[in-house]
């Protein structure tokens, strides 16, 4: 919201521009025209012209980080013209010249005709005026479409700017030679926006081809507004327990439930080019909805692949739908590095703008859906578990597209570590968020929410509590430590426990080290510990740092880390 009130004010005060002049002369002349046949109709004409500039715009700054080599060329000196053109008056001249002689020229046929259609040729006109003369915020706009790809909001930004633009326009039209004559005295002002936003562009195009698009300015940009994604993020947070479609009985034809919708909101592809539904056709799909720091995901994603490499050569296309529960797990290179680390083979589409999760209206993380040759949906499973019968599901969709002589039996994957299959014990620990936002059974007291504080932990803890100890920065998804030697404790039941970390905003290594009541873990150490406790957070993702070698039992958790700046995000338990 606040993003579309600053588009709309920015387009507002885009009639201060000087190169608006030529054009206002027409405007006023109208204004002693009825409204609704003249006014409306022009701002109309215009707005629409002027999105439609402005997405071409966008279009081709989404191109040049997309494009292949040749493009991506084209498209950046594209980009660079519409950057000296507002960094300088002479070449704006030039280049816009056919433009202002188009628009000249139906201003004044639109001006002798007394017509609707006639204003609406005057919006047009005014539009292809208005566009070259965009002000700093469109040329923020504009950029962030060149670094992050034109997309839904980049357009309904435009478009609210445009509306801004005509509102301006529609003040023109009432209060007539006062606003000229404002105008004019802000020439000088006018050309220093036109001028630093001429700059602004000229770096974003330097930016893109250095790359720095999909490197470094992705990172910054996922440190500095964690906590904004975070918000949006959390308003499609999964509900907490789900059911799958029925078991199939033998013999049985599977529902149709859906059909397969667009793929093309991903913000970007591993392991494979873009794939669309189109292409899909002929095909049996199945979709597995996950993300990386989820270990109900991670736990179901040995089946996921022992599926694939089963049935690849029979006809099935896997495809990982990354959809992230966290703001850091929309980093590309954090997903590339965790696709590497899992092995996983098969198509990812990374869903960080949630789109695809949306086309499914899923709500959990795992689902799988399962997809027939004609592109419908027949099954769908969420959670772990079922894996036999969502074999069976795939077995029975590859017959009836013809696979014959499939190989028998089921999978079984003998994954270990983090990966291995949740315990038998019931009355584990449930999943526990440090961020103060879903944060329960804390036990050091009240949170002092976004600020540096104290805390300490109290001498026993009840079962399934926890604590902190040290000076912490607890936000609504996470906990940051702020000077090193904090730690945290929990009395937790269950064979493994688990805990999303990432290093602080450095990037540097975060040394730790865990006990359990009170000593070295030694066998019952995770895979990312050693028996003595010791280990390293480098990378935002999830941690197995207690793997019980006998029994799941409560025990007293704690970990103390021996640098600062480490962020906590989830406990999780197996």
């Amino acid at each position: 919201m606040l993003l579309l009130i600053l588009a709309y004010l920015g387009g507002a005060l885009t009639i201060l521009s000087p190169c608006i002049l030529p054009v206002l002369p027409f405007v006023f002349a109208r204004a002693d025209r009825p409204f609704l046949k003249s006014g409306l109709p022009m701002l109309v004409g215009m707005a629409l012209t002027f999105a439609l500039v402005a997405t071409l715009a966008a279009v081709g700054g989404g191109w040049a980080v997309h494009a292949n080599q040749y493009g991506r060329a084209v498209a950046l000196v594209v980009l660079a013209l519409l950057g000296l053109t507002l960094l300088s008056a002479h070449v704006a001249e030039w280049l816009t010249r056919p433009f202002v002689a188009l628009g000249n020229r139906l201003s004044q046929r639109s001006d002798g005709d007394g017509s609707i259609w006639g204003a609406v040729g005057l919006g047009i006109a005014t539009g292809l005026l208005w566009a070259p003369c965009a002000g700093p915020i469109l040329g923020l706009l504009l950029t962030g479409a060149a670094l992050k790809g034109a997309s839904v909001t980049t357009t309904l930004l435009l478009l609210t700017y445009a509306l801004g633009a005509a509102t301006s326009l529609a003040l023109a039209l009432a209060v007539g030679g006062r606003v000229f004559a404002l105008m004019k005295r802000s020439l000088g002002a006018g050309q220093w926006l036109r001028c630093a936003l001429g700059a602004l562009v000229l770096a974003g195009v330097a930016a893109i081809a250095m790359g720095v698009d999909t490197g470094l300015l992705t990172r910054v940009s996922l440190a500095s507004t964690n906590g904004l994604e975070q918000k949006l993020i959390n308003a499609v947070q999964p509900m907490p327990t789900a059911e799958a479609s029925p078991a199939p009985k033998p013999g049985e034809a599977l529902p149709v439930e859906g059909t397969l919708p667009s793929l093309s909101g991903a913000t970007g592809w591993i392991n494979s080019k873009p794939l669309t539904s189109a292409a899909l056709h002929g095909k049996v799909v199945l979709v597995d909805f996950w993300t990386y720091s989820c270990i109900n995901c991670l736990r179901s994603l040995p089946y996921v692949e022992a599926w694939y490499d089963k049935y690849k050569d029979h006809g099935l296309v896997v495809i990982g739908v990354h959809s992230p529960e966290f703001a850091f797990e929309k980093d590309q290179a954090n997903v590339q590095a965790a696709v590497q680390r899992l092995g996983v083979r098969y198509p990812v589409a990374l869903d960080s703008d949630y789109a695809i999760w949306q086309g499914f209206n899923n709500q959990y993380w795992p689902a799988e859906y399962f997809i027939d040759t004609q592109g419908r949906i027949r099954h769908h499973s969420f959670g772990e578990g079922g894996y036999a019968e969502d074999e069976d599901v795939i077995r029975q969709l590859l017959a009836e597209a013809g696979n014959a002589n499939l190989p028998g039996g089921y999978v079984q994957p003998g994954a270990k570590g983090a990966e291995a299959a949740i315990s038998n014990d019931d009355d584990r620990s449930s999943e526990t968020y440090v961020g103060y936002a879903r944060a329960e059974g804390f036990a050091s007291g009240q949170v002092a929410h976004d600020e540096a504080f104290d805390y300490h932990a109290p001498a026993q803890l009840a079962s399934n509590q926890w604590a902190l100890a040290g000076r912490w920065i607890v936000q609504p998804q996470d906990a940051a430590l702020d000077t090193a030697g904090g730690s945290i404790t929990y009395r937790f039941r269950g064979r493994d426990l688990h805990l999303v970390l990432g290093p602080g905003k450095d990037g540097r290594p975060v040394r730790f080290r865990i006990t359990l009541d009170g000593q070295s873990p030694g066998a019952d150490h995770g895979m990312d510990t050693d028996a003595q406790g010791n280990g390293t957070v480098t990378a935002q993702r999830l941690y197995q740092l207690v793997r019980q070698a006998h029994g799941n039992g409560e025990r007293t958790f704690t970990i103390t880390f021996l640098d600062p700046g480490v962020r906590a995000y989830a406990f999780t338990f197996g």
